[in-house]
């Protein structure tokens, strides 16, 4: 009798396991309350809150690459630079610009690789704006986007966002305007990754009819 008990005791553990959330709310992700709007329709938005300065975002960089290059059809994967002070706002600026010239594919790696790997040194945007010049934009012609309105209100849209998503450091990642992880609650790079596709997929589940 009592290896019966035993017995049913373990299969209810079992299906309990199996039954958990492979993450834990709290642990792994945090909730954002309230909840932000999104600007990517009907399609799930990720957001990846990142500064070119920041070692760890350049750490994270391949991961997130790796996992949008096999985006799903229904995701909108969004980088938005984050503008603390003065200098991340410089390359914040950057980032749009290049985006706005439509030369981000081309630079993003690049620019992390400068500042990370080859020790280029920015001073200024004039400094920034050089760097760029060599993918196929004049410098002129990137100052006067990087001072655009378009990339003006993009930068304040981040700016509004930051504090909202409640933000305190990079990289970081929201999911649909409701979640967010970041390295270390994930517990690694790929982890992360692995709690991304986890809250996209909860996400996507609250959609199906």
């Amino acid at each position: 009798m009592r290896a019966v008990v035993f017995a049913v005791m373990a299969l209810f553990s079992t299906l309990a396991l199996a039954q958990a959330p492979a993450f834990e709310e709290g642990k792994h992700y945090f909730v954002i309350e309230p909840a932000q709007p999104t600007s990517s329709g009907n399609k799930i938005e990720v957001v990846e809150a990142f500064m070119y300065t920041c070692p760890h975002c350049a750490d994270l960089e391949p991961f997130l690459l790796a996992y949008r290059k096999n985006l799903p059809a229904d995701v909108q994967f969004v980088p938005m630079p984050v503008a603390w002070n003065g200098g991340a706002e410089a390359f914040a600026r950057a980032y749009y610009a290049a985006e706005t010239l439509g030369i981000v594919e081309k630079t993003h790696e690049p620019m992390f690789a400068a500042i990370h790997k080859e020790g280029v040194r920015f001073t200024n945007m004039e400094d920034i704006a050089n760097w760029y010049a060599k993918y196929g934009v004049t410098a002129e012609a990137f100052l006067s986007a990087a001072n655009s309105f378009a990339v003006n209100t993009k930068i304040n849209r981040s700016k509004t966002m930051v504090p909202r998503y409640g933000i305190t450091g990079t990289p970081m990642v929201v999911v649909n305007g409701k979640y967010r992880v970041d390295v270390s609650s994930a517990g690694g790079h790929q982890q992360l990754v692995d709690v991304l596709k986890f809250l996209v997929d909860k996400e996507r589940a609250t959609k199906k009819p």
